[in-house]
């Protein structure tokens, strides 16, 4: 049997997002259908920027990640909601613009 030899500082592919038994999707706030995500407070560990109202999430913050049904692995095209601006999204609107 022969070992196999494991390249040390090789570079992996960022990872495609899944959508799987947690994913569900909703019409986004373009009227586009989106896969959504809860993240339940637990296991928000990192600081991210709400597009709805423009503010921070804290970690420990439950709150919801959506990317577009058609981004194909586009880890960059995923966006964290705060769950009351993810609910109100259709008479909000989006307040801030990604490039």
């Amino acid at each position: 049997m022969s070992r196999r030899k494991h390249r040390r500082g090789a570079a992996r592919p960022a990872a495609p997002l899944r959508v799987d038994a947690f994913a569900h999707v909703e019409p986004g706030p373009d009227g586009a259908d989106f896969h959504v995500r809860r993240i339940p407070a637990a296991r928000a560990v990192k600081r991210y920027r709400c597009p709805g109202c423009d503010h921070e999430i804290a970690p420990s913050v439950a709150h919801v990640v959506a990317w577009p049904e058609d981004a194909f692995g586009g880890a960059g095209e995923r966006r964290h909601w705060h769950s009351g601006c993810w609910r109100s999204r259709r008479t909000r609107g989006v307040t801030r613009r990604w490039s």
